[in-house]
């Protein structure tokens, strides 16, 4: 696996950091793409919890190179905690880079992110309201400030004060905030010139060094294809591109360098914040796939929306990020279930100027999909509890049938399933299935 990349195959919070950790055993470099703390990734080793939020999850190997790329806006605030934090337990961070070019969150960008929000109303989208919006529409507004700024006092100073001049009349006339003085804000950034220089790099320079040099490189993903900002549930999106088409932006790698893309998927679906939701739950099974699954969000501790496993939009994300292989997570939330259902079609009445009718692929309308009904096929349940599964022929065989119909479905391959939390808790197939693919 020269150079895999990881993406959520959902609406994030599918257990990338689990599978990326598992990946990054036999990686030498693992790089962070897009995205900024917004997202955060679990793991779970020796009984140990780590959540991580912009440090890729090679971190806890001591011995790869991990790699904050360009394509992350980084909050120096957060960047600093976590590094402090894993420190604390024994873990060092020496092995840590952060692209030049990667943008950096700025105090307006915090404030900005919480109005503009606020002002929408029952509109509201559900940011996190952590600035990575604000920040991201600077970049492209050619408005932003760089890590290798840091570096440079005069270059900071004029950008900073660049900025302000269109952000305080934001914050002060639109929004009743006040203003920002310019020189403090350069001078508080400079101030993190010292700690953070040890760990700036060219990111695109050292990742194709490393694949010229024949080591394997991880590319992870933060969120999921359906908050993707060009092929999401816009308006209910991300800022970025998680898509696995994001990592060669994200990094500076061309796409002839990807070798393999895996693509991570609950055994059910699962959103936070706002937007459609066709298979959503509201009942009994609801709440059940929360308490079973503990779906709370890494990152603002929200809880979940929950519902059956929407193959529509699992197939879609395989299609635009080219899956090579799935990764299917929480496979033993389903245990206790007379019945499956799965969402194969979707139906819409058209409402709002919609297109209307059945479908068997994503709508390319959003109002289609967001007045989606799903419509779906039953499969059996089992009883067992398959946390103590090894192997594939330890499920139950309502359980390899389940995972057999989601890779008919998808038309790719299944190589990871895991049954529980723990690192070791998950079964990797010898052989993929799928697409000819044995066991």
């Amino acid at each position: 696996m020269p150079a895999t990349v990881v993406i959520g195959a959902q609406w994030g919070d599918e257990g990338k950091g689990k599978i990326t950790d598992l990946l990054a055993a036999k990686s030498d470099v693992v790089v962070r793409f897009q995205g900024g703390n917004n997202a955060g990734h679990t793991i779970v080793r020796d009984d140990e919890e780590y959540k991580l939020h912009l440090i890729p999850s090679g971190i806890l190997y001591p011995e790869k190179t991990c790699v904050i790329g360009n394509g992350v806006v980084v909050d120096p605030h957060i960047l600093f905690g976590e590094i402090d934090a894993l420190r604390s337990r024994g873990l060092p961070v020496e092995n840590l880079r952060v692209s030049g070019n990667a943008h950096l969150i700025m105090p307006w960008h915090l404030l900005l992110d919480g109005a503009w929000e606020k002002q929408l109303g029952r509109l509201q989208i559900g940011t996190t309201r952590r600035g990575i919006g604000p920040c991201y529409t600077d970049k492209y507004a050619r408005l932003g400030i760089r890590v290798q700024d840091l570096l440079d006092d005069d270059i900071l100073r004029r950008k900073v004060r660049a900025a302000l001049e269109e952000k305080n009349w934001l914050l002060h006339n639109r929004f009743d905030i006040g203003i920002l003085d310019p020189d403090q804000v350069a001078d508080e950034y400079l101030g993190y010139r010292a700690r953070i220089e040890p760990y700036i790099c060219d990111a695109s320079l050292l990742v194709n060094v490393a694949l010229d040099d024949g080591k394997e490189v991880l590319f992870e993903g933060a969120q999921g294809t359906l908050l993707d900002v060009d092929f999401g549930t816009y308006p209910f999106v991300t800022s970025s591109n998680p898509i696995a088409g994001g990592a060669c932006i994200g990094v500076g790698v061309g796409p002839t360098r990807i070798d393999h893309v895996v693509g991570v998927a609950k055994a059910y679906t699962t959103r936070v914040g706002e937007g459609p939701f066709p298979t959503e739950l509201f009942d009994a099974d609801g709440d059940a796939l929360c308490e079973a699954g503990h779906e709370f969000g890494t990152t603002t501790g929200r809880k979940r929306r929950c519902g059956w496993l929407d193959l529509v939009a699992l197939r879609y994300a395989v299609r635009v990020s080219g899956v090579t292989h799935l990764a299917l997570t929480k496979l033993d939330v389903l245990a206790g279930h007379d019945t499956i259902k799965v969402c194969t079609r979707y139906r819409s009445n058209g409402d709002d100027g919609g297109e209307g009718g059945t479908f068997d692929e994503f709508p390319l309308r959003q109002t289609d999909f967001h007045h989606a009904e799903p419509l779906y096929e039953e499969l059996p349940g089992w009883t067992e509890d398959i946390r103590g599964c090894e192997e594939w022929a330890d499920l139950p065989q309502a359980a390899r049938d389940y995972v057999q119909f989601i890779v008919e479905f998808t038309r790719t391959r299944i190589k990871f399933i895991a049954v529980g939390p723990g690192r070791d808790e998950t079964i990797i197939l010898p052989r993929s299935i799928g697409r000819g693919g044995g066991v």
